[in-house]
């Protein structure tokens, strides 16, 4: 179903409410990277995953590190976090300041270029080079190397709720949201 608003830079407000909606919502929005050469690539977002700091696998669990910070900020920034030694996972915060609360964007169905591999959040920061400079910054602005637009509308019978994949702690909660059918949603 097309989305009269497709295109528009998603407004901060999208991103203060409850992250396990937030993390819903946003299959099918269309998240978009700016690279220092001024390509941009453009990619539907298909899967994502909650976490909320009430719950053990979350960073935000065990309060406010420097390495968590952005999380406690009010939502509609990103935060990157650096993982296994070798890997960058990009998150959008969500909720009100304080509230520790994000949402990881596992995969993307590439718009325009197809070359990227993005299904797995670490892939998906390789192929984007999302790295630890882009950590905290604004995702509802144009002008970042970061930006989520409005995409279409997925409907409700497309869509799968789960559990989250790659992770011990809390792993039995229904967090994880993907695309059926979908050819580039990552694999347990």
């Amino acid at each position: 179903m097309y989305n009269f608003r497709m295109g528009k830079v998603i407004e901060k407000s999208f991103y203060l409410s409850d992250t396990v909606v937030i993390a819903r919502n946003l299959l099918g929005m269309v998240l978009n990277r700016r690279f220092e050469d001024g390509r941009i690539f453009k990619g539907i977002i298909v899967e994502t995953e909650a976490y909320t700091q009430d719950e053990p696998s979350c960073h935000a669990y065990i309060g406010k590190t420097q390495r968590n910070a952005p999380m406690f900020e009010k939502g509609g920034i990103s935060y990157v976090y650096f993982t296994y030694g070798m890997h960058y996972c990009l998150n959008i915060v969500t909720e009100k300041a304080e509230k520790g609360c994000a949402v990881l964007i596992r995969a993307l169905e590439p718009i325009d270029n197809s070359e990227f591999i993005t299904n797995g959040p670490a892939k998906l920061c390789k192929a984007l080079n999302i790295t630890k400079e882009l950590n905290g910054i604004n995702v509802c602005k144009k002008t970042s190397p970061l930006w989520i637009e409005y995409g279409n509308k997925i409907d409700d019978l497309q869509i799968i709720q789960t559990v989250r994949i790659g992770i011990k702690k809390a792993a039995e909660l229904p967090r994880r949201f993907y695309i059926k059918d979908n050819k580039f949603v990552s694999k347990p």
